[in-house]
């Protein structure tokens, strides 16, 4: 049997898509992912509250919000599959996709596959994520438990310096530590960074530990290690952002669709077409600039449109 649209990935972008690609008649089929890495309904599974997605005023559990978005395009006639694939064959047509030894068919394909936050590998972090550690300012810095509370970043690039001084509007301190004197931060960032009143700039710090409480209470501190005498002090603090860069889950299409020096997909002008012609791409696989939940459903939107114009222009 041949698909008219498979779409590799599940989270906003793959969900939103299979929904608008349901509607349109394309009967859409879903690999959602199943594994540590590539997990079902994406970084959101790993989030607690959502509270700046549109339409749920009072927030709501990143597993919860997935769920009705998999209720939804599951209603409108989207087959779930709940596989990881394993391998693509994009030089055919159609274009072949395996889930281990199962091989699947389709004229489309749209990949949603995701990014993965960096977290440092160290004592505590695991422990407390989304207790107090978290790799999102933008997602989870306006979250109550975050409000007039000590917070730090971790990172010295752009993306570091973005978040603390996002942090500055709810977080009583903000201290961002980098493990060395050099930043990959441009100028502007970071003398801005330097200049706001509630951000403290340390140089030559690396996280040692984290350390807290059971429960809902999470995160009360992190062990701080000076990077050049090794002394190593503790920090108290609520919130711990870690900024040290996303990993794009485009392992299975390296050398078959065109990407980034970082590893994200290329997308061509506004639209969601990869370099190759029936192949689309949306969310956070080929997002690193914004990589929020309603702009990964927005791109998801754009793919499914694209790859029903895309189907209606072959027949």
């Amino acid at each position: 049997m041949t698909h008219d649209l498979i779409i590799i990935g599940s989270g906003p972008a793959g969900y939103t898509a299979a929904l608008y690609a349901a509607r349109a008649n394309l009967k859409p089929l879903v690999f959602t992912g199943f594994s540590q890495e590539h997990l079902q309904g994406g970084q959101l599974m790993t989030t607690t509250d959502v509270e700046n997605y549109p339409g749920f005023p009072d927030g709501i559990e990143g597993p919860e919000m997935m769920e009705l978005f998999e209720k939804q395009c599951v209603k409108f006639g989207t087959e779930i599959i709940q596989k990881e694939v394993t391998q693509v064959d994009f030089s055919v047509r159609p274009f072949k996709i395996w889930a281990g030894k199962e091989e699947y068919e389709s004229k489309t394909v749209i990949v949603a596959t995701g990014a993965t936050a960096s977290y440092l590998d160290a004592p505590g972090v695991e422990t407390f994520k989304n207790r107090g550690v978290t790799a999102c300012a933008t997602c989870d810095g306006a979250m109550p438990k975050y409000r007039n509370q000590v917070l730090a970043v971790i990172g010295g690039g752009d993306t570091a310096m973005e978040e603390a001084l996002f942090l500055t509007k709810y977080g009583s301190e903000i201290h961002i530590f980098n493990r060395s004197e050099k930043f990959r931060a441009s100028k502007v960032m970071l003398e801005r960074a330097r200049s706001h009143e509630k951000i403290t700039v340390h140089e030559n710090t690396v996280l040692d530990s984290c350390y807290g409480e059971e429960g809902f209470a999470g995160l009360k501190g992190i062990k701080i290690k000076n990077a050049q005498t090794n002394e190593v002090s503790d920090f108290p603090l609520e919130g711990l952002f870690m900024a040290i860069g996303h990993k794009p889950n485009t392992e299975l299409f390296k050398d078959v669709l065109d990407m980034e020096e970082n590893g994200y997909l290329i997308t061509q002008g506004k639209s969601t077409y990869t370099n190759i012609e029936g192949v689309f791409a949306c969310g956070d696989v080929q997002d690193h600039i914004y990589r929020q939940a309603v702009t990964s459903a927005g791109t998801g939107c754009m793919a499914a449109i694209d790859a029903e114009r895309y189907l209606a222009s072959q027949e």
